[in-house]
């Protein structure tokens, strides 16, 4: 189901994919959990479990601070191979948080299927995906900050059915 029409948030829909990657931005959005899922068929998945921010909310006087529009979210891509990484943090884990997520042009003979480039504060994923679905599995919440708490967004998860 697709409903997910959330119109005080500004999203239209809950579940979007690589065919909407140009309405959408990811900067900041906080990663929860990530899974490489085999499958039946040759290639595997990448799903991330995230808090993606629908919309920025810009403070209003008296108020100082932007709130945020956020909604717990799994981002899934298709047939992913070459996939490379690094956690570059030391000590005490961060949040993981996205800069941007790219959809490159191969420069090689495979040209039908992207590398695309998730980087992020302490992080940064490279790989090649036939392309993506994101559900948002609640409708978004007003919050002061960029990520839900870990009880309101009902914990890590990879679920792939959006909010209706």
């Amino acid at each position: 189901m697709n409903s997910g029409d959330h119109r005080e948030s500004g999203l239209s829909k809950s579940v979007w994919s690589d065919a909407d990657f140009e309405e959408m931005g990811w900067h900041d959005a906080t990663v929860h959990g990530l899974y490489v899922q085999e499958t039946e068929e040759v290639l595997p998945r990448l799903l991330l479990d995230l808090d993606y921010i629908v919309q920025w909310v810009h403070p209003v006087s008296p108020a100082t601070h932007f709130s945020f529009w956020v909604s717990p979210a799994t981002l899934v891509f298709e047939d992913v191979w070459d996939l490379e990484g690094d956690l570059g943090f030391k000590g005490t884990v961060p949040d993981l948080a996205v800069d941007g997520v790219r959809r490159l042009v191969p420069d090689d003979a495979r040209q039908d299927l992207p590398l695309w480039h998730i980087d992020g504060h302490g992080f940064d994923l490279k790989f090649r995906a036939s392309g993506y679905r994101q559900y948002f599995r609640q409708a978004p919440t007003l919050i002061p900050r960029q990520s839900l708490p870990h009880t309101e967004r009902g914990g890590c998860a990879f679920t792939e059915v959006g909010f209706s």
